[in-house]
């Protein structure tokens, strides 16, 4: 069975790290405060969220699916988290607990009707996003929730490390066991190469004794825990449980994995290309905003990023046969 580096492909590996090199080197000649620690720090606040759901997000895609629900289940988790803690009282880590258990849940949901109904997982996740939202709306009155207990908003202060104020959620972004655990689990175990073996050919996977199904449903399964994890720095980052949260995470996760080389078409890819590829978004959009252009623009230069990161692997898929 094939490894799961992927080798060979000199954009998923070079690449990522080039338009991120290039877009730190633009920008830092276009204002002088792009390189302060303070910014760079802003930056790491910014993205941490979209960062753990881009684990998820690559996971899945990996295996050749694609999750549209990811931003409005976690946005669903944080409401949970928030209205457990403050309506219903519960210990802190019992309300981050059950907002974890119900993203895991959606996860679930996710992964029975791909590989038990057969279900393609664009129009499942279609699906689940807008169930998502309307129990979010319907059960916060589509009200922000204030007045948090301290337990969960830890994740978002700040220590210093020389003029930067670093947030304790982009330590564990980066740091703590996520992407690290998931490197280490895609490339080391047999079950990360069980991924990329169904994300390559799930028909051949299954016929040499692998439970594709079984892998299949733990990605989305996996995937939903993340999403809960993300739900917890969206609620420390904020302060506030937000039912509007969500709405675009999942396009910024989407984009993120692209940029940072995973194909589309499954089997290819690794996962701290996703986080690369996250903070090349993370980059474009602060460095734009410190220059003033409009947030539209912003949208803008993502959408031609993605496109651009897609033809790349179009054109990588091409050399390769």
């Amino acid at each position: 069975m094939a490894k799961s580096p992927t080798h060979h492909i000199p954009w998923g590996a070079l690449g990522p790290w080039l338009a991120l090199l290039g877009a730190c080197i633009f920008f830092a000649t276009q204002s002088d405060r792009f390189l302060t620690g303070g910014n760079l720090s802003l930056i790491m606040q910014q993205v941490m969220v979209v960062g753990v759901i881009a684990i998820g997000q690559t996971l899945i895609i990996l295996t050749a699916g694609i999750d549209l629900s990811c931003g409005m289940v976690m946005a669903l988790g944080s409401i949970i988290m928030t209205k457990f803690a403050t309506e219903l009282g519960l210990p802190v880590p019992v309300a981050i607990l059950c907002g974890i258990g119900v993203t895991t849940l959606f996860g679930l949901l996710n992964g029975l009707l791909v590989t038990r109904i057969k279900l393609p997982p664009f129009i499942v996740t279609l699906g689940t996003l807008n169930i998502a939202f309307a129990i979010t709306q319907l059960y916060s009155s589509s009200q922000t929730i204030t007045d948090l207990p301290a337990g969960l908003t830890g994740l978002g202060t700040t220590f210093t490390v020389g003029s930067a104020e670093v947030a304790w959620g982009a330590v564990l972004m980066l740091v703590l066991v996520l992407y690290a655990l998931a490197w280490f689990v895609l490339r080391e175990t047999a079950a990360g190469r069980h991924i990329y073996a169904v994300g390559n050919n799930a028909e051949a996977t299954r016929l040499v004794g692998i439970p594709t199904q079984r892998v299949l449903l733990g990605v989305y399964v996996a995937a939903g825990v993340l999403y809960g994890v993300a739900s917890l720095l969206s609620v420390a980052r904020t302060g506030v449980g937000d039912p509007n949260a969500g709405q675009t995470e999942n396009l910024d996760a989407i984009t993120a994995v692209v940029l940072g080389g995973t194909s589309l078409f499954g089997g290819r890819g690794i996962v701290l290309g996703s986080l690369i590829g996250v903070l090349i978004v993370g980059v474009f959009r602060n460095g734009l905003t410190l220059m003033g252009v409009s947030s539209i623009y912003q949208v803008l230069v993502t959408g031609v990023l993605v496109i651009l990161a897609v033809a790349a692997d179009q054109l990588s898929r091409r050399g390769a046969r």
